[in-house]
């Protein structure tokens, strides 16, 4: 049984002109794995991911055939019950820390609630596993983060604590949307190397959402690429660059390369068939 089976999802925003599809059919299986979703700003990605976690805020509407964890359909749990999922089975880290930590709690105060709030523990058995989360994504002084604020921090700490906030309860999932977009090219290959080590340590699943086609070549073991709301291909992330859809041959003749340099990189030509359910390419 895959850890998370995902099957016609859809994602639907009322507006005056009518509904607006934002996520169109998607199915996907996700194994104990790094699994890569890509395409362009707007295609889906990121509502993907909060739809399975039904982040979806109203007047958003969220349908799917089913939703499930190791088996279990999350479309039937009630919102208390979605509470324990979120964090404990199915953590997700979002694209900026300086949006997502709260700035007037210590970095430790805001670890040690999210493990306190899954675990029947005390708050010193809660910071010992702070400071052990926080030397596990490497970083040095734990003991004077777990005191600091999140302002103090730079863009990759920042990262690197939202990662070990979400992995703190243990999860089967990590979900993570755009995790190094805003962090420069060293700090991003040390946060993916830290993420790696731990799903694979844990043996998690792993959702990575990015719009960068070469990095997610290098770091995931599958890759989705969608376009308008629906899923066009899906391939094995290290012969991405052999993609026969159309759509992905775009994306990738758009991407500059050093050592075939042009004059002017190719504009991506849309045909409207990509957005038909027929237009998927690969295996699920």
């Amino acid at each position: 049984m895959s850890l998370l089976e995902v099957e016609n999802l859809w994602v639907r925003f009322p507006t005056r002109q009518g509904i607006f599809d934002a996520v169109r059919g998607v199915s996907f299986n996700l194994e104990r794995e790094r699994l890569g979703i890509v395409g362009e700003s707007g295609s889906g990605k990121s509502m993907t991911g909060r739809a399975i976690l039904r982040l979806i805020r109203k007047p958003g509407i969220v349908e799917a055939d089913s939703i499930k964890l190791e088996g279990q359909n999350l479309l039937d749990l009630s919102e208390p019950e979605m509470r324990e999922v979120r964090g404990q089975k199915i953590s997700m880290v979002m694209q900026d820390p300086k949006f997502s930590l709260n700035p007037v709690m210590t970095i430790g105060d805001q670890i040690m609630e999210a493990y306190l709030l899954h675990n029947n523990t005390s708050k010193a058995q809660a910071r010992v596993k702070a400071i052990e989360m926080l030397e596990a994504v490497s970083i040095r002084d734990p003991e004077r983060v777990m005191r600091a604020y999140p302002h103090e921090m730079s863009g990759g700490m920042g990262q690197r604590i939202m990662i070990a906030m979400m992995l703190i309860p243990d999860p089967q999932i990590l979900i993570a949307d755009e995790p190094t977009s805003a962090l420069d090219v060293s700090v991003q290959r040390q946060v993916l190397d830290i993420m790696d080590g731990l799903v694979k340590k844990r043996g998690m699943g792993l959702i990575f959402i990015s719009h960068d086609l070469n990095l997610v070549s290098e770091f995931c073991d599958r890759v989705l690429i969608m376009y308008a709301g629906r899923i066009v291909e899906v391939c094995d992330a290290d012969k991405l660059h052999e993609a026969k859809h159309p759509y992905t041959q775009g994306l990738l003749n758009s991407l500059p390369r050093l050592d075939q340099p042009k004059k002017y990189l190719e504009v991506l030509q849309r045909d409207e068939a990509w957005t038909k359910e027929d237009s998927v390419r690969g295996t699920r």
